[in-house]
């Protein structure tokens, strides 16, 4: 099977990361999104990827079905999990998924503000997960499940973003911490992306143009009245 990509999408990485962790082999072919091809748009009617061209010719997209599809088409993670558990899963997969554009515009954050405004979105989220999370190695336990395939997404995205920044999405939360760390020590995350992806990620999402590329200390930015007028009330 074929999967259409563009390098740093998060959502084309959570099914990449499905497919890796269920060991399916695949091939990737990358696009601009700038130029889209003609026969990428004839395919994916809403011209977003990532699309996944089953071996029989089938343009599927939308991560979330092509997700579930992809859990139904081969062994699943969890095959002895309640219907009541799938259910429940969807439900923290999609919270996860619903917040990746989210992860991706406080990571662009231009100034202080923006990145405190848009990771007060992120850490709401972050904090209901926390709450949820228990002692077990993973979401569900001590084996890996979709719940994890989804939010390792935003989880590897933090760790390289507190590698190259110091700066933590997830500060002061240790449950998510030790469930992050554990999810990068699968090498998941690494195998789902391009060999180049960090750099590339990093050139986007870390440069000039962003508060965390310039090296920005967000104390410092607020402290100094880097700050809206009606934050002052």
């Amino acid at each position: 099977m074929k999967i259409v990509s563009f390098k740093i999408c998060p959502f084309v990485q959570r099914v990449t990361a499905l497919l890796e962790a269920k060991g399916i082999d695949y091939e990737l072919e990358y696009i601009s999104l700038k130029d889209k091809p003609q026969w990428f748009l004839d395919i994916s009617p809403n011209g977003q990827v990532p699309v996944l061209i089953t071996d029989s010719g089938t343009a599927l997209f939308e991560s979330d079905a092509i997700v579930e599809y992809l859990e139904e088409a081969f062994p699943p993670l969890q095959p002895d999990i309640s219907l009541e558990q799938k259910a429940a899963n969807r439900a923290w997969s999609y919270l996860a998924a619903k917040n990746y554009l989210v992860q991706c515009g406080a990571q662009r954050s231009p100034d202080a503000i923006a990145l405190e405004e848009r990771s007060a979105k992120l850490a709401k989220t972050f904090d209901s997960v926390e709450k949820q999370l228990g002692d077990t190695r993973y979401f569900n336990g001590d084996a890996i499940g979709m719940v994890d395939i989804a939010w390792l997404v935003l989880l590897h995205r933090a760790d390289i973003i507190e590698r190259r920044t110091g700066y933590d999405f997830l500060d002061g939360r240790p449950k998510l911490k030790k469930w992050q760390k554990h999810l990068v020590q699968t090498g998941i995350g690494d195998r789902s992306v391009a060999a180049d992806f960090e750099d590339a990620f990093s050139a986007f999402y870390l440069s000039e143009e962003t508060f965390l590329g310039r090296g920005g200390d967000l104390s410092a930015g607020l402290a100094s009245g880097e700050r809206k007028a009606s934050a002052c009330c």
